[in-house]
């Protein structure tokens, strides 16, 4: 199973007007980093940054003025994340702003269907959070102590460990191949088992020297001794 976390920065908070200047995006492959990210910086083509964005993320348009449009890096991007599932924090938001450049080059939008979002996962499971990216990275216990600024790559490896913590952490699906886990999931197998009797009881493996000595035992723990329970009392009698 392919999947890829992402995250955009963008010029402000409005898809339908403002742009993406930031993707990061880091695959997994069964739920572990395969090593291969996606990081580019996007000139908005003339639209300018809102200084409250600009506050969050810090980048500014003399960053940008040397960087591809989108127009030069959709191509990649497309083929980076083709055919995989795409997980943000927030992931309305993202994917408005993706598929509203798509839009602009014509191309297809990403079906919602492929895409996670992790906040609406955190909100199910800590209903009382606080669920913010900071506040999960608090929770599960991530370093998040370098995060002094929203970054698109950074903001993707920090979510890629609460994403699987989100889904039981590291071990839930350590030594399972994705066909095992689907069974795993999918189906439940009822097993019945049939004990035959014994025609005869086994012999007692207790001496009667044995038998003896524990009853002299029994009579000096008093009378709320648990051997003194009538099921107890009875169960040597069985083993003979």
């Amino acid at each position: 199973m392919r999947e890829i976390v992402f995250d955009t920065e963008t010029t402000g908070l409005d898809h339908r007007v403002e742009r993406v200047i930031e993707i990061g995006a880091i695959e997994l492959v069964n739920r572990f980093p395969t090593g291969r990210t996606f990081h580019v910086y996007i000139n908005p083509d003339g639209r300018a940054i809102d200084p409250e964005a600009q506050a969050v993320h810090g980048i500014t348009m003399e960053q940008l003025a040397d960087k591809p449009t989108f127009a030069g890096i959709i191509d990649d991007f497309e083929a980076f994340i083709d055919g995989a599932t795409l997980v943000a924090h927030n992931a309305g938001f993202d994917m408005n702003f993706i598929n509203a450049e798509f839009a602009r080059f014509a191309r297809p939008p990403v079906d919602p269907a492929r895409v996670v979002d992790t906040l609406a996962i955190a909100r199910r499971k800590h209903p009382m959070g606080p669920n913010s990216l900071d506040a999960l990275c608090k929770r599960y216990g991530i370093d998040n102590s370098h995060r002094t600024r929203h970054g698109a790559l950074l903001d993707s490896g920090l979510l890629a460990e609460v994403y699987i913590e989100l889904l039981g952490g590291k071990q839930a699906t350590f030594g399972l191949s994705v066909a095992e886990q689907a069974t795993s999931r999918a189906e439940t197998v009822e097993v019945s088992i049939t004990l035959a009797s014994r025609a005869e009881p086994l012999p007692s493996r207790l001496t009667e020297a044995e038998r003896q000595a524990h009853a002299k035992l029994v009579a000096s723990l008093g009378e709320k001794a648990i051997w003194l329970k009538p099921e107890l009392q009875a169960q040597p009698a069985a083993e003979a």
